[in-house]
């Protein structure tokens, strides 16, 4: 149809050249009513497209419900052969029996341990665990001599404990500064 405008436009500009409007206004007529045929084709195109789509989605759908409805059958078979009561039982059941279990074998391993357990490991360990804490410079037995297990009253008769001093100045002022607050 495209190729037909285009002919006829040129026929047009020729009849127009040779003096014959009449000829050129049938012409022109012609090639306006081909225009609308090219437009309604492309309107038909349209709605057809449109339909096609509208099917497709129409079987989509189809086959969604298909697909539910055979997920429900199934669904509806398992819920018939499932015996609520009787899970819960065997459930119970094998939470107590794997209580059991666990005490027996904690029973099992602690009894292990004490027949395994030699004093010389324990003094073994405790020669390793000095050794490396003498290698960084820590002295295990004057540390712990040292901190003090609770607090040390700071004022007698008022009831108030002291934080242990720090070795720190950072430290030293914090405490300076809480013994400030408990005044106000």
């Amino acid at each position: 149809m495209q190729r037909s405008e285009k002919k006829i436009i040129a026929d047009i500009r020729r009849a127009a050249k040779q003096g014959q409007m009449n000829a050129a206004k049938i012409m022109a007529k012609d090639l306006v009513r081909t225009r609308k045929h090219v437009e309604s084709m492309y309107k038909m195109k349209t709605q057809l497209q449109t339909v096609s789509l509208r099917l497709q989605t129409i079987r989509s759908q189809a086959a969604m419900a298909d697909a539910m409805k055979g997920v429900t059958k199934a669904m509806m078979r398992m819920n018939r052969q499932m015996n609520l009561p009787a899970m819960q039982r065997i459930m119970m059941e094998f939470e107590r029996q794997s209580q059991i279990m666990d005490m027996k074998e904690e029973t099992i391993g602690d009894v292990m341990d004490d027949m395994m357990e030699d004093d010389d490991e324990e003094e073994e360990m405790d020669t390793i665990l000095n050794q490396v804490l003498d290698e960084i410079g820590i002295d295990l037995g004057t540390e712990l001599a040292a901190t003090p297990v609770g607090g040390v009253p700071e004022k007698a008769g008022t009831g108030r404990v002291a934080v242990a001093e720090s070795e720190t100045a950072e430290d030293a002022e914090l405490q300076q500064r809480l013994n400030n607050l408990r005044q106000l």
